[in-house]
């Protein structure tokens, strides 16, 4: 069963590259495994062991569950063996902390110790991207090893990782991130050339398109049309009292990380290429990788249309950003107004207060053209409504004389920006160079006894010190090549984990045979109180889940989506907890639900344990009654009594806010996300039960977007859907496995645990 990369002429045609990285796939015809490759030029960041920061170039080779770290590229120089080697096992985590200076670090540990992590650095977020889904990879391909090998196979947890070992010399190190930004030769000069941007990184996450897992509560109109882009207006919000929304939306011929990197770009001499606005932008101060504060100036006259009484007025502002990347690689800004300490008022300048607004970047699918990707770009601004109002027949003409008008145009400009830079949208070398794989690295799917000692974070643990350091470490060349999309392979462990085959399952997840076991609310109490009709708030309710679209029969041909439906298990209580520790394993507790006599009778009771970064530390947890068993062999058995990394990579939810700030409302979204691959996920199976912890503050973006949603959660309307995600056509169309909506809630009502 174990396969390899075949080596030199045997390679796939089609395979994808890039300055920082690239991908091969290998499938053996008639099995269901694959084995992938993926490889390019990082940045191994860290503290070495006499306390002082490292930034070293390096060259990592990922190879199915197996990593390896080279000093050179092992393809130009054969026989070239690698500093560091191990395996990638299936509680690896990797988190992304957004920016440093200009770099994007990637934060890899162990989920079941935290303490042990070591970091890399990227170029681009692009190839940030590409790195989290070729380590995702490696994962699945280490779980799939697991399943279907044999017992000398198999990987114990303590063995996995070994995150604290260096290597025992020290000869001389390189000081951070701001350093690096100075070198100004060799690989460096390359990482960081903006043709990088460029390059075709499709992934399969973008085959569903523009559509959105929840029906979307705002309703635009189209009010204008100016140099290839459409302005619209939020119907609600123009008859209402309340700030107008307007928003551009264009379609601009680059990839999606091409256009985040352009609109992040502070460098004047790229936004004058494009930015109608600003005359200068500055970094003030970077609270994390994805949230900073900017410091402004513009002068109304270069504004078109803008009335500036003759003279030119000069204004600065303030504001924070705050960017995140979904799943399917759709990038989000917010912008909004801030204060901060170093920027005080300036004489000669108007300070102005910005308006709060959104850049909102999606692919769209590939055109006819070969190679070439486009991507919708949204840039959504809240607007104080002064007199202005669609109704007015002069409103057009007004609008085209204010700011938010030259702010929306910005969009056009992104738009004449890469039309002008076809380099910027087409790739042209899509094709691997010939070469022949070192022989250490042709192996047949497993490392010896010494090898296996030595695992993944040797290769990237956060301690390093070099025994031979070379004065041209700096001066290895880079190969620019194209990319290929990465093939997600978890399918292929839940075929041979249920190697079993038999019959094509039907749509019920549940014994239907079996009698039902009735689940009244009021058997059992939770510490949030249910709600009587939709104007409580601080509760809960249960919906159905037809504000959801969830996969249908035909979607692995037509990518077609239905109405979620009601969901198959009942919830039947909530509790809103805090505590000034993280609340794990609640399940277990004697005071909790499922511990009473009326949960123990029923058939199953799904706990989604929702811890909330704070202080104190809060959770939400849902309780999920079943009132008939499991069917066997239905995909809910199949994740009930499955592995961790299955359940991972199939654990859905399904996020949508029905009433609250438009702001809120856009960063958390609508689309599915897989909250395995976002964050840390712990699973409890006990007898009737299974509970799903959830650590939202494993991750930084989700911290972000968590800190966000605490600040207006008291005018928040909230739904929720879990379900599991299906990827066989057996396995369509998807259930729901439940749904929940949260009214208002109030931080302060939460018990202590």
């Amino acid at each position: 069963m174990a396969e390899k990369i075949e080596n030199g002429s045997e390679r796939e045609s089609g395979e994808e590259q890039g300055s920082s990285g690239r991908r091969s796939s290998r499938s053996s015809s008639g099995s269901g495994d694959k084995l992938f490759q993926y490889h390019g030029w990082v940045y191994h960041l860290g503290t070495n062991s006499i306390g002082h920061e490292f930034c070293h170039l390096r060259f990592l080779l990922l190879k199915g569950k197996y990593a390896f770290m080279y000093k050179r590229d092992p393809f130009e120089n054969t026989g070239h063996k690698p500093i560091r080697k191990g395996v990638i096992g299936p509680s690896l985590m990797v988190e992304e902390l957004g920016r440093k200076g200009a770099m994007y670090v990637l934060k890899f540990y162990n989920r079941l110790d935290e303490t042990k992590k070591g970091e890399i650095a990227l170029t681009t977020a692009g190839d940030a991207r590409a790195w989290m889904e070729a380590f995702e990879q490696a994962k699945q391909q280490a779980d799939f090893d697991l399943t279907r090998g044999s017992s000398r196979q198999r990987l114990s947890i303590e063995s996995e990782l070994n995150l604290e070992g260096h290597r025992p010399r020290v000869r001389r190190y390189a000081h951070g991130l701001t350093k690096l930004i100075k070198i100004g030769k060799g690989p460096e000069v390359l990482l960081r050339q903006s043709s990088n941007l460029e390059s075709n990184t499709q992934s399969t996450q973008y085959s569903e398109g523009d559509v959105d897992d929840a029906i979307e509560a705002h309703e635009w109109k189209c009010i204008h049309t100016t140099n290839g882009i459409r302005i619209f207006e939020e119907i609600s919000s123009s008859k209402s009292g309340r700030n107008i929304l307007l928003k551009a939306v264009g379609v601009v011929d680059a990839s999606l990380d091409t256009v985040f990197e352009v609109v992040y770009n502070l460098d004047k001499h790229t936004r004058y290429e494009w930015d109608t606005v600003s005359d200068h932008l500055e970094l003030v101060d970077s609270i994390d990788g994805h949230f900073d504060v900017v410091y402004g100036t513009y002068t109304q006259k270069y504004q078109a249309g803008v009335d500036c009484c003759g003279w030119a007025k000069m204004h600065d502002f303030v504001f924070s950003r705050q960017w995140f990347r979904g799943q399917d690689g759709a990038y989000t800004i917010l912008q909004r107004p801030a204060v901060h300490k170093k920027c005080p008022r300036k004489s000669g300048y108007q300070r102005t207060k910005v308006n709060p607004s959104i850049w909102e970047i999606k692919m769209l699918k590939p055109s006819a053209e070969p190679n070439h990707t486009r991507c919708l770009v949204t840039q959504m601004i809240e607007v104080h409504p002064s007199g202005r109002r669609s109704g007015n027949r002069h409103y057009i003409s007004k609008l085209e004389r204010t700011i938010e008008f030259a702010l929306l145009c910005q969009v056009a400009g992104l738009r004449e920006y890469f039309n002008t830079k076809p380099a910027s949208t087409f790739v042209s070398d899509s094709k691997i160079l010939q070469k022949e794989v070192p022989k250490e690295l042709d192996f047949s799917g497993e490392l010896s006894t010494t090898d296996a000692s030595e695992q993944f974070y040797d290769a990237i643990a956060a301690n390093e010190s070099l025994e031979e350091e070379d004065s041209d470490d700096e001066e290895v060349e880079l190969n620019k090549e194209g990319k290929l999309k990465l093939k997600n392979v978890s399918w292929a462990i839940a075929a041979f984990s249920m190697k079993k085959k038999a019959a094509p399952m039907d749509s019920n997840e549940l014994d239907l045979l079996a009698a039902p076991v009735n689940i009244a609310a009021n058997q059992f109490r939770g510490s949030m109180q249910p709600g009587k009709d939709q104007s409580d708030s601080d509760c809960w309710m249960e919906t159905n889940g037809n504000g959801f679209m969830i996969r249908g029969k035909t979607y692995l041909s037509d990518f077609s989506k239905i109405s979620g439906g009601d969901p198959l298990l009942k919830l039947f209580a909530v509790d809103w907890l805090k505590d000034e520790n993280r609340i794990d394993e609640i399940a277990l507790h004697p005071n909790c639900v499922v511990q009473s006599e009326a949960v123990r009778r029923l058939p199953f009771v799904l706990v989604l344990n929702l811890q909330v970064p704070a202080k104190p530390n809060y959770s939400l947890v849902l309780y999920y009654g079943s009132e008939r068993p499991i069917r066997q062999g239905s995909l809910l058995s199949k994740f009930v009594d499955g592995t961790d990394a299955f359940r991972n990579s199939r654990f859905k939810l399904i996020p949508s806010i029905v009433e609250g700030y438009w702001m809120v409302k856009r960063a958390v979204g609508t689309k599915a996300c897989l909250l395995g691959r976002a964050v840390t996920c712990k699973y409890l199976r006990r007898q009737n039960f299974l509970e799903i912890d959830v650590d939202i503050g494993s991750s930084s973006v989700a911290r972000g977007i968590i800190s966000l949603v605490l600040g207006y959660v008291t005018s928040l309307v909230i739904d929720l859907a879990v379900l599991i995600e299906a990827k066989e056509e057996n396995e369509l169309p998807e259930h729901i496995l439940g749904t929940v909506r949260l009214n208002k809630i109030k931080v302060e009502s939460a018990v202590s645990f």
